[in-house]
């Protein structure tokens, strides 16, 4: 007898946030929703479910605006409330109650953060993990199927260690983190809200080798990771222990999926590191660095406050504060384009006639 074609699936009644896999609350009043978001409104007191965006929003959700490209979506949207911009609360139809903030996406953020919250933790050792008998783990950890916390561990109050995910000997895991599954944690010691996403590896050994007549020779790798307070590590990226000193990743980072992060790099507060970069030993970025996709830094850099670096960058020298880099070589913004503008002229022009 031939197989049975599967169901077609249906769509689901939520264009936002699958019950499956979301916890959601609400509703809430179009006030209650300005008052968590920071915003203000004067429009009706309706009742609003849920979040979509512009296009496909009906009248118990709320959406929101960022720019002006998107006034023909707002002028025909069914939404009951939108977030928007003082500057573009004119565009509003009369029909949707408006919630004006200074900063719309950041209010998104709040308002998405209202609507499906965080998932509480279950305190808790799961009956297949295995905890060392002398780590400290406060009573509202967490702990999923088949994870390990080794010997002399510190876990702090309302951390989450996901499935398979490995706490080696002596790490120290702040108050409030989150695991997610099939990490490794080793040599590190963890600030506050930190947030690890699957498949990381933090403090496995450097790349540090001595090349001599004999063949290569290793180096003990004697340093740790130190992750400040809410700091987040993308799935999939690694960083290294140092040396001997320490690889250090500043307060409030953001490191996308797939980064690698060298022995001995040490990382400021509030950078943005971008999916696929590589950054080489003992490089130091400073405060508010921003690094694009795929860009590769050579060691023994030292990138000011500030610096963009585009992406697929290669960067082989230092940069001053506030630098925007592009190219590979990596040059100034301006440098950068105006080669390229030069290329393409010498491209087009016609060949000379002998």
């Amino acid at each position: 007898m031939p197989p049975t074609a599967p169901a077609k699936q249906q769509p689901t009644d939520n264009v936002t946030g699958d019950s499956r896999f979301y916890a959601h609350c609400g509703p809430f009043s179009v006030q209650e929703i300005a008052t968590a978001v920071g915003g203000t409104t004067t429009g009706l007191d309706r009742r609003i479910s849920g979040l979509a965006p512009l296009n496909a929003a009906g009248p118990t959700d709320v959406s929101f605006i960022n720019s002006k490209r998107y006034l023909a979506s707002l002028s025909a949207s069914e939404a009951g409330a939108v977030i928007v911009a003082k500057s573009l609360a004119h565009a509003v139809p009369a029909a949707i109650d408006s919630i004006i903030c200074a900063d719309p996406d950041a209010a998104w953020a709040k308002a998405s953060a209202l609507f499906y919250p965080k998932r509480p933790n279950a305190p808790g050792v799961h009956a297949t993990a295995n905890v060392a008998a002398d780590a400290a783990i406060d009573p509202s950890v967490e702990i999923g199927p088949f994870a390990c916390v080794d010997s002399g561990a510190i876990i702090g109050p309302d951390c989450r260690i996901g499935a398979y995910s490995f706490i080696g000997p002596g790490v120290q895991l702040g108050a409030g983190c989150s695991i997610a599954t099939h990490v490794s944690i080793n040599y590190a010691i963890i600030g506050k809200r930190v947030r690890i996403f699957a498949g990381v590896r933090i403090g496995e050994e450097g790349f540090g080798f001595t090349a001599t007549k004999e063949g290569f020779v290793s180096a003990p790798q004697l340093g740790r990771v130190i992750l400040c307070d809410d700091v987040e590590v993308g799935a999939n990226s690694t960083i290294d222990r140092g040396s001997v000193a320490d690889t250090y990743i500043g307060t409030g980072t953001r490191i996308d999926n797939l980064v690698q992060i060298a022995h001995n790099v040490r990382i400021g507060r509030n950078c943005v590191i971008v999916a696929q970069v590589g950054i080489a030993g003992s490089t130091v970025l400073e405060d508010f660095v921003q690094v694009g996709g795929q860009a590769a830094l050579a060691p023994h850099l030292h990138i000011g406050t500030g610096v963009q670096i585009g992406a697929q960058a290669g960067l082989i020298a230092n940069a001053p504060p506030h630098a925007v880099l592009l190219g590979s070589p990596a040059q100034s913004r301006h440098e950068s384009l105006r080669q390229l503008a030069t290329l393409k002229r010498l491209v087009r022009r016609p060949p000379a006639v002998p």
